[in-house]
């Protein structure tokens, strides 16, 4: 008996049977913990995407004035996943995270419970998944020509053989797309000018220089002289008034600010006193072979009409024959601005802006109503410019470095995106 039992206690053929009964408790239980903890990932992602796009939601509805909470709801219902029930929490400004407080982002956090298959065996409460996401405007790339366009109309032109080189970037608001390029440069035109922002779409191609910024499908830059409002006249003139003055080309003025009804018109030599010149209607001309120089000045182009009648709003003629050279004020309403024109002028004819080699220019043209064609010249001074309008078309040779000096007044405009911050 004792040599049989020695025997069984020195067989081996069925001790792996014993190991692995021993070890299937073991080998089942992290299989299902796998499982459970696969399925956490998975619901996680899934909430996080929620939470992700619904952030990004607010903060586009944010940037056009929208409503902030219906819009990230309707995300959150369009891309739910419909075997989770999520509870949320909306915050413009977040009350947490980095960007608490921050007016111009968006928080979103859901939260749900669901029962994990093995977990649950040794759970009471069925676990909470929490994520959240926070989508912020935030400041990116410097503009120095805006185009207010918000249909699907093409922005900004450069066309023909214009050579357009920026400091800074072009943005525009039109919604362009299917082929039509918010901003479009065709013809034998080269642009070198970075970032190229716009709402629309827009197709990068040869005609801009290599390591360019394309910035399509961008929230709408908001117009950076809003806040200026329209002249009322004639409380603005000062108690000057003047009627369809000319400078013939044989004479040399000096003129002063206030009110000019009908219009002013350069054909010789004039000298702009610094101030505010606002053009009542008509058109402000300035001839080929003109010569004009303004120092802290201002041309508001309106109409005592403009109410009633946007189309008398004055417009705007300058020559590429003339000298012109031109210098914002530093202060007051207009600080910044060389021409402002009232934004109750229709939208109607485009609006001209020359001069010839030998002039120069230092704050902004403003015409939100209204296109303005800028046709640039070889040696032409405009080291500190910017453009705002309806639409802007570019001709002829434009270089703008943008470096504008200290307390000018005038100044590049700071871009908008839309990013996930948290």
């Amino acid at each position: 008996m004792r040599e049989l039992l020695a025997r069984f206690r020195r067989n081996e053929r069925g001790n792996v049977l014993v190991l692995v009964a021993a070890s299937m408790p073991l080998v089942i239980g992290s299989a299902a913990m796998t499982t459970d903890a696969i399925q956490w990932v998975v619901w996680r992602r899934h909430l996080q995407r929620q939470a992700d796009s619904g952030a990004l939601a607010g903060a586009y509805a944010l940037a056009q004035s929208k409503t902030v909470s219906s819009s990230v709801t309707t995300d959150l219902t369009k891309n739910a996943d419909p075997t989770l029930t999520v509870a949320s929490t909306i915050e413009n400004a977040p009350t947490a995270g980095a960007y608490a407080g921050n007016t111009k982002a968006v928080r979103v956090v859901l939260q749900t419970s669901r029962t994990l298959p093995f977990s649950s065996m040794f759970l009471s409460t069925a676990p909470v998944i929490q994520v959240e996401a926070t989508a912020a405007i935030v400041n990116e790339g410097e503009y120095c020509v805006v185009a207010l366009e918000n249909t699907a109309a093409v922005g900004i032109s450069i066309g023909g053989n214009a050579t357009v080189n920026l400091g800074c970037g072009m943005i525009a608001n039109s919604t362009g797309t299917n082929g039509i390029n918010a901003v479009n440069a065709y013809g034998s035109s080269a642009v070198t000018s970075s970032p190229i922002a716009a709402v629309g779409g827009l197709s990068p191609d040869s005609h801009y220089a290599s390591g360019t910024t394309f910035l399509p499908y961008s929230p709408p830059q908001a117009d950076p002289f809003a806040s200026i409002p329209n002249p009322t006249l004639p409380s603005a003139c000062g108690g000057n008034f003047y009627n369809n003055v000319t400078v013939n080309p044989s004479d040399t003025a000096t003129l002063s600010p206030g009110c000019y009804t009908g219009g002013l018109t350069i054909k010789g030599n004039a000298t702009l006193n610094p101030g505010t010149y606002y053009i009542d209607g008509g058109s402000f001309q300035v001839n080929s072979g003109a010569v004009i120089t303004g120092t802290g000045v201002t041309i508001v182009l309106t109409s005592s009409s403009a109410a009633t009648s946007p189309s008398s709003v004055a417009t705007i003629d300058m020559n590429g024959g003339a000298t012109i050279n031109l210098s914002a004020q530093t202060s007051g309403t207009y600080a910044g601005i060389v021409i402002f024109q009232d934004r109750r002028a229709s939208d109607s004819g485009t609006e001209k802006i020359n001069g010839n080699s030998s002039s120069a220019y230092q704050g902004a043209f403003y015409m939100p109503g209204r296109a303005i064609e800028f046709t640039g010249n070889s040696g032409m001074s405009t080291a500190c410019l910017q453009i705002v309008a309806r639409r802007v078309t570019f001709s002829g040779n434009s270089s703008v470095s943008n470096n504008c000096p200290s307390g000018s007044g005038a100044s590049a405009f700071q871009g908008t995106r839309i990013r996930l911050v948290g």
